[in-house]
């Protein structure tokens, strides 16, 4: 990714005043009901059937509030009946490619990496034509564009770091403008940590136990983001990742500090094996969101979910750089993690209907405000205006963007499979299997192996 360009844009849109406008569980599927249209069909004959959109998505987060917005599309659309379902993390890609060997395929599917011909690459439909195309951010468009062909929508620009109570490091007594480095966190944290031990900030924060939670039970969580911070260091992008058949772990000593940064502070930090147990509700929604802890590895993707469980939280949270020691400390990690395809498979009626809703939804008026204010996506398209209502998180990752503070995403180029055995070697690692030193030889097979 040309990271200036995007730099640029980004600074503009944020510096013109704020009047520019502005990412688990079971799946989820919502269909639109089809009484009318079936009576008026049945008194007709030849009218023909309502146009199916079947959407496959993984971003759990906002499915309540897609399936919203999908009923609304549908009110105003009575002749397109909209399915979406939703399965998370890991078990997505299986899910997946399930469906695509099934004879009813979706007719929007998403995707971390377009143009990979193992990754479904003869399903995805040209959008080159598609009226959204001209207002993608330039880098952005090049990452989703293969041969001259547009061949997937990015949903949102999305970032993590270390998300924080910025309300509970003041509390005791911290100043959060310094945390912009390894060891002035890690100081920050011993700090906070002392003082929750000592019962300091109890009466304020009574459920407050420890600083950090890490949920080490999601791979997602350490098999593709904490490695991507050590990896993109070494690899750089993700093109480079998915043509590289081995990997050297050159910052091992940097990935461990960062590793022990997360888990040193945590409720399990003298018997790191709980940390196996811990999933994402018990780390955002039964730990960030109430309060037991003030820092979580996460993106701001997390963002409609403490909308809906404490949004007065939310407007607490901030952002921290998610360090990699002495190498890259003040940034945080910024990509677009998923595309939505078309099908080019499917019918033409239901190719039709699929493009019209993407268009409604990331381009009328009425739309883009969903984006914003109900998924809560950073847009990738340049042509949203008031960016000041992006959630609290989504304005940090912004502004992180726009002082060049980042680092790539270079896990889609991954070897299919490493993100769930990378997590294993790390709870391994976490459950006393092994010595990091075998853990991190354990990692460079694997990549090798997978690949």
């Amino acid at each position: 990714m040309k990271r200036k360009s995007l730099v640029l844009l980004l600074v503009m849109m944020l510096m013109s005043t704020f009047t520019l406008y502005g990412c688990g569980g079971a799946g989820n599927t919502t269909q639109s009901s089809t009484q009318e249209t079936s009576q008026e069909t049945a008194q007709q004959g030849e009218k023909k059937a309502p146009a199916k959109v079947d959407i496959f998505q993984n971003k759990s987060e906002f499915a309540e509030q897609l399936e919203a917005a999908a009923k609304l599309y549908m009110e105003e659309n009575p002749e397109v009946q909209i399915n979406i379902e939703t399965v998370q993390g890991a078990d997505y890609a299986t899910a997946l490619k399930a469906k695509m060997l099934n004879d009813d395929k979706p007719e929007i599917f998403g995707i971390a990496m377009v143009g990979v011909k193992e990754d479904y690459g003869d399903y995805q439909e040209d959008l080159s034509d598609q009226p959204w195309v001209e207002h993608l951010y330039p880098d952005i468009k090049e990452t989703v564009t293969v041969d001259g062909k547009v061949l997937g929508l990015p949903v949102s620009i999305e970032g993590y770091g270390l998300a924080y109570n910025r309300e509970i490091f003041e509390a005791a007594g911290i100043d959060c403008s310094t945390l912009t480095s390894y060891d002035a966190i890690d100081k920050a944290f011993a700090t906070l940590q002392q003082k929750i031990d000592n019962g300091e900030l109890k009466d304020k924060y009574p459920q407050l136990e420890a600083v950090v939670e890490y949920a080490a039970k999601e791979a997602f969580i350490s098999g593709l983001h904490l490695m991507n911070i050590p990896l993109q260091a070494e690899l750089k992008t993700a093109k480079a990742a998915f043509e590289a058949q081995e990997i050297e772990l050159t910052h091992a000593d940097s990935l461990k500090a960062l590793i022990d940064l997360q888990t040193n502070y945590t409720p399990a930090r003298n018997n790191k094996s709980l940390l196996n147990s811990v999933d994402y509700s018990t780390q955002v929604g039964g730990g960030l969101a109430i309060e037991r802890v003030a820092v979580i590895q996460q993106g701001n993707w997390i963002a409609p979910e403490l909308a809906n469980v404490a949004p007065d939280v939310l407007e607490k949270i901030d952002v921290m750089p998610i360090p990699l020691k002495g190498v890259v400390e003040d940034s945080i990690a910024v990509g677009v993690s998923f595309n939505w395809c078309v099908n080019n498979q499917a019918s033409d009626a239901d190719k039709a209907a699929a493009k019209d809703f993407l268009n409604w939804l990331f381009q009328s008026e009425k739309g883009k405000q969903i984006v914003i204010e109900e998924l809560k996506c950073i847009p990738a398209f340049d042509n949203y205006e008031d960016l000041d209502r992006l959630d609290p998180y989504s304005k940090r990752v912004a502004e992180y963007m726009g002082q060049g503070k980042t680092m790539p995403w270079v896990f889609s180029g991954y070897p299919k499979g490493f993100e769930p055995q990378a997590a294993a070697d790390i709870q391994g690692y976490f459950a006393g299997d092994m010595t990091w030193e075998e853990c991190v030889q354990k990692l460079k097979e694997d990549w090798k192996t997978l690949r």
